[in-house]
């Protein structure tokens, strides 16, 4: 069961990847910029948060961004309160190509939403080590 989820997660990174560089980005670019984008409200995005939240050493991210403002997908600058810091936000350029493929990627998790779910309910329905059912509580569709 829990093969068959990891299958349709690995379905859709796969797709994810063939996404971004159909795209022209590299599949860490793409994943920068809807990192940046998806930031909670009052998140400054630094370096250092991108580090965090992509799983990256920092240096990683440094290379990266700069990689991105080559581009043209995002603006670098240095945070007004820490010069140390460097703050990233998408350009419009950027917005507009992670919109293009939010669009391609909403689709896609539409035509796997099914099979996901049903991969999960088989997963929650099984018991667990101390006999106890799992508790995602997902519902099928359809």
């Amino acid at each position: 069961m829990l093969a068959q989820f990891r299958y349709e997660i690995r379905h859709f990174l796969q797709f994810s990847e063939q996404a971004a560089g159909a795209a022209g980005l590299q599949p860490q670019q793409h994943q920068l910029l809807l990192q940046i984008a998806g930031a909670p409200d009052g998140t400054v995005v630094t370096v250092s948060h991108m580090a965090h939240v992509l799983g990256l050493r920092h240096h990683s991210v440094v290379e990266l961004s700069k990689r991105c403002e080559a581009l043209g997908l995002i603006r670098r600058t240095n945070d007004l309160e820490d010069r140390r810091r460097v703050v990233l936000e998408l350009t419009e350029q950027g917005e507009t190509a992670l919109q293009q493929l939010s669009q391609v990627h909403a689709q896609q998790l539409g035509e796997l939403a099914p099979s996901l779910i049903k991969a999960l309910n088989r997963i929650r329905k099984t018991r667990t080590p101390s006999g106890s059912r799992s508790t995602l509580g997902l519902k099928e569709e359809g």
